[in-house]
């Protein structure tokens, strides 16, 4: 069964950082590309940022430069480090495996993100 499992979120200031993790199960994880994805109140789900199973990565225009992507094969677990954060990052944060539906984050709590002063 694939299962991935999000961590690391918290409440931090603006300009401060954070280190997502996810952790993931049930596939050979060294062969799929991996996304993150968010979702604000009140706004649709957003893609963040991906990995591919290379080590390439991609970032959407909200995040470039102050994100980065990196995964540990050996470990299962892709990482999310957020620097220079604002408050327009606050939100739930997913990840998933790019080939599968969005709607697989349904049902699963995420990891919640918080920045304010």
């Amino acid at each position: 069964q694939v299962q991935l499992v999000e961590s690391g979120g918290g409440l931090v200031q603006p300009g401060g950082s954070l280190r997502l993790s996810c952790v993931a199960s049930g596939f050979t994880f060294s062969e799929y590309n991996i996304s993150w994805v968010r979702k604000a109140p009140g706004k649709g789900l957003e893609w963040v940022s991906n990995i591919n199973h290379r080590g390439g990565t991609r970032y959407s225009d909200s995040v470039k430069g102050r994100f980065t992507i990196s995964r540990d094969n050996a470990k299962n677990t892709v990482y999310l480090q957020m620097d220079s954060l604002k408050a327009e990052d606050t939100a739930v944060y997913y990840c998933k495996r790019w080939v599968d539906s969005d709607s697989v984050i349904n049902g699963r709590p995420g990891t919640q993100v918080t920045v304010s002063s």
